[in-house]
């Protein structure tokens, strides 16, 4: 029998994973993110500012989360800072802001929550790296206040391993079992050992001083892309704890931006990761929410979430006029981004909708039906006319100077009558 002749089974749909996990529950004024379980992939980001500024880090906190963060990261260094953490809180309330503030904590952590039971309270979230807590007893006694603070106040905790502060006694004495192995591992993986080790144990130790395991978020960030799949494949397989997913110091614009979405597209693609965090390093005078647009452009492309309205727009080349429609899908994507947090509450559904903006015949109107609404904009040598294809089905063409605004009200209207109240009546 030939190969033509064999019964052909249907090619099997690609779709991530998901890995059971606990699920934590981070709650902030009656809200609650939870993390892990059945919960969706959350998005994390971090200000930049000095926390002793609390209007400044409240404002910048509320363009992160009107960006898209559902956990906004906070460092709290000083005394100074600790005192402004509710301040900070307080600001956020006043803006109708509930996005959970997380603390970043490292060497005096457990002086700053003891010194400062208001901050404590405030934070919805303590973030403990156990390489910066101390050595020996100290550093027992130092982590335990931190975890007997959260537990009293019920807090989620996230243990963050880091392989640029990781335990030095730890490493030393996995290095010394290493000499003596018949056939020794590579330093790295012995440092591999040594985040997830760290990591894994922490938490156990946690929950031997009373925090609940569900409560207990882990992360082993490294900046290596293949550092961190291997790391956090074998984490994955050694607990059951949430994990926090993200390439450390990823760097700036592309590199960043390339590194991050190889690496935890890599890993949510196989189930690995409950929260994630792109740490991109912003241009001078570049917005914070960049971090936010990129991660959740990730989860949208592998499917796992849906945010905003995507936008198709072929790359241009020799058969397309000008820049027309380069800059009429950049117009539509800024335009749909930017009004999301109204359409949010007014078009239930409508971050599904699939837009098509393309720049001549070859593949226009093809793509544009396979949209709920696209644009096939003239070519060269093409007339001078933008057919618009609204579920499938040519609906009009446009002609003129005001294309653009004229496909923006078009694509306004397809919202109101795809996801207003009358439809939502209708079905």
């Amino acid at each position: 029998m030939s190969r033509s002749d064999a019964v052909r089974l249907p090619i099997s749909f690609s779709q991530p994973m998901r890995r059971r996990t606990r699920q934590a529950r981070i709650e902030c004024n009656g809200k609650c993110v939870t993390v892990g379980g059945d919960a969706p992939v959350r998005i994390q980001s971090m200000t930049n500012t000095d926390t002793v500024d609390a209007v400044g880090t409240a404002i910048q906190v509320k363009e992160l989360a009107l960006a898209g963060s559902e956990l906004v990261r906070i460092t709290v260094n000083t005394p100074e800072a600790a005192a402004a953490v509710p301040y900070v809180r307080e600001q956020l309330d006043r803006m109708g802001m509930d996005v959970p503030l997380v603390g970043d904590f490292h060497y005096n952590g457990h002086t700053l929550l003891t010194d400062y039971p208001a901050c404590a309270q405030a934070l919805a979230k303590y973030r403990i790296n156990p390489g910066n807590v101390g050595k020996g007893e100290k550093r027992d006694r130092q982590f335990g206040v931190m975890i007997e603070t959260a537990a009293r106040w019920n807090k989620a905790v996230r243990i963050g391993v880091n392989w640029g502060s990781l335990d030095q006694e730890l490493l030393a004495s996995l290095m010394d079992e290493n000499s003596l192995r018949t056939n020794p591992w590579d330093a790295r993986q012995v440092m591999y050992e040594a985040l997830i080790t760290s990591a894994v144990d922490s938490a156990r130790r946690a929950e031997e001083i009373g925090l609940a395991g569900d409560q207990i978020i882990l992360s082993c960030k490294v900046s290596g892309v293949q550092d961190l799949v291997a790391v956090y494949r074998d984490l994955a397989n050694r607990c059951d704890y949430a994990l926090h997913l993200g390439l450390t110091e990823a760097g700036m614009g592309t590199k960043g931006t390339v590194a991050s979405a190889t690496a935890l597209s890599i890993l949510l693609q196989e189930g690995i990761g409950d929260t994630i965090r792109v740490s991109l390093t912003p241009q001078p005078g570049e917005s914070r929410n960049q971090e936010v647009v990129v991660a959740s452009e990730i989860l949208q492309a592998l499917e796992l979430r849906r945010f905003v309205p995507s936008v198709t727009a072929c790359p241009g080349c020799g058969r397309t006029t000008s820049t027309t429609f380069q800059e009429l899908a950049k117009d539509i994507d800024d335009f749909l981004r930017e009004r999301m947090p109204e359409w949010k509450k007014t078009f239930p559904g409508v971050e599904s909708l699939k837009v098509a903006v393309m720049g001549c015949i070859v593949n226009g109107p093809g793509e544009s039906k396979h949209a709920d609404i696209g644009i096939s904009l003239p070519g060269t040598g093409e007339a001078p006319a933008a057919p618009v294809y609204v579920d499938g089905e040519k609906s009009v063409t446009l002609r003129g100077e005001n294309i653009v605004l004229q496909f923006r009200v078009l694509v306004e209207n397809y919202i109101e009558r795809r996801f207003g109240k009358n439809a939502a009546q209708q079905n």
